[in-house]
C-alpha cells in the first residue's frame, strides 16, 4: 500500500487524511469514504487542486456531469472525482445539485446555446450552456425543449446516446476559440481539452491531460515507417494537436492563444526553437473518414 500522497493526485481520490473507500487496499489514509454522487448544476465549473478561488484551474466540469463528493470543508468546498474522466479536485458546493444524480436525456451540440425563461427567442437570456453540457428534457413546446433551468432551442440538442462521427470535424468547430489553461468550453480551452471534447462527442473516452492521452489513446505509429494521416494525434511534452490533414495541425496553443490550424512544419520548428523539443509520439485511433 502507498501513502495518500504517493500517487497521481489528478486521477486518484486520495489524500493523507481521506480517500475513496474503494482504495482502502491500495492507499493509506486516516479515513475512507464511500462518497456521494452529485450532478453539476452550473453551466461550467472550475475544478481546482486546492479549495481556493484564486488557485489555478485544472479543468472544468460541465452542467449535467456527475461528480462524486468525498469531502466538504467548512468554507463550502467539495473534494471529489469527476465520473467522466476521473479527474480529482475541489469545486464549490453551490455548483452541485442536491440529491442523487439527475437522469440526463440530451447533450448540447452547439458550441453554446441559450437558456430562455420561456419558449421564445425574444425573451431575455437566463443562462448559456456549452457544448457537451447535459440536461433532462422534461417536455417540448414547438421548437423548444424545457429543462430545469428554462427552455433551450431543440436544434442545439442531441440525445445523449447519439454520437458524432468525425472528431476532426468536431474539433474544427472550435477554431478561433481562445486558449485557456484548464478550460473546456468555447469561451476558452486548452490543447488536451480540445482533444478530449472532440473525441467524447464521438463516444471515445479520453483522459483529461496530454500525458495521460499519450499513454492511453490509440496506437503508436512510427512516422518514419508510415505516412501521417488525418486524425493522427501528435504529442510533445505538455502539448497535443490533431492533424487536419498530413501537413496541417489543429491545436489549442499558447502561441496564437487560440484554437488554430497551422502548417505542421511551422509548429515543429517553433516548438523546437523555443524548447529544443520535438514530437514525442504519434498516436492513431480508428480511421477517420
Amino acid at each position: 500500500m502507498t501513502a495518500g500522497a504517493d500517487h497521481d493526485r489528478r486521477i486518484t481520490p486520495a489524500r493523507p487524511t481521506i480517500a475513496a473507500a474503494h482504495l482502502r487496499d491500495r492507499v493509506v489514509a486516516e479515513r475512507y469514504e464511500e462518497g456521494s454522487r452529485r450532478t453539476l448544476a452550473a453551466p461550467a465549473t472550475p475544478l481546482r487542486a486546492e479549495p481556493r478561488s484564486d488557485f489555478g484551474i485544472d479543468t472544468e466540469l460541465l452542467r449535467g456531469e456527475v461528480f462524486t463528493v468525498y469531502d466538504e470543508d467548512a468554507e463550502g468546498w467539495c473534494w471529489g472525482q469527476a465520473e467522466a474522466d476521473g479527474y480529482v479536485g475541489w469545486l464549490p458546493a453551490h455548483a452541485l445539485m442536491p440529491g442523487d444524480p439527475e437522469p440526463v436525456t440530451h447533450a448540447v451540440s452547439a458550441l453554446r446555446t441559450f437558456v430562455y425563461p420561456g419558449p421564445s427567442i425574444k425573451l431575455p437570456v437566463a443562462a448559456a450552456l456549452p457544448f457537451g453540457a447535459r440536461a433532462a428534457v422534461l417536455s417540448t413546446e414547438g421548437a423548444f425543449s424545457r429543462v430545469a433551468e428554462g427552455y433551450l432551442w431543440s436544434g442545439h440538442l442531441r440525445p445523449v446516446e447519439a454520437r458524432e462521427t468525425d472528431f476532426v470535424e468536431v474539433a474544427k468547430r472550435f477554431g478561433g476559440a481562445p486558449y485557456l489553461w484548464g478550460g473546456k468550453t468555447s469561451l476558452g480551452l486548452d490543447c488536451s481539452a480540445l482533444v478530449q471534447t472532440a473525441l467524447g462527442a464521438c463516444g471515445i473516452k479520453a483522459p483529461r491531460d496530454s500525458d495521460l492521452q499519450e499513454r492511453e489513446l490509440g496506437q503508436p505509429i512510427d512516422p518514419r515507417q508510415e505516412a501521417l494521416q488525418r486524425g493522427d494525434l501528435l504529442f510533445w511534452k505538455g502539448h497535443v494537436g490533431i492533424l487536419r490533414n498530413r501537413t496541417t495541425l489543429l491545436h489549442a496553443n499558447g502561441f496564437t492563444m487560440t484554437v488554430a490550424s497551422e502548417p505542421l512544419a511551422d509548429v515543429r520548428t517553433r516548438i523546437h526553437a523555443a524548447t529544443g523539443a520535438d514530437v514525442t509520439s504519434v498516436r492513431r485511433l480508428s480511421p477517420v473518414q
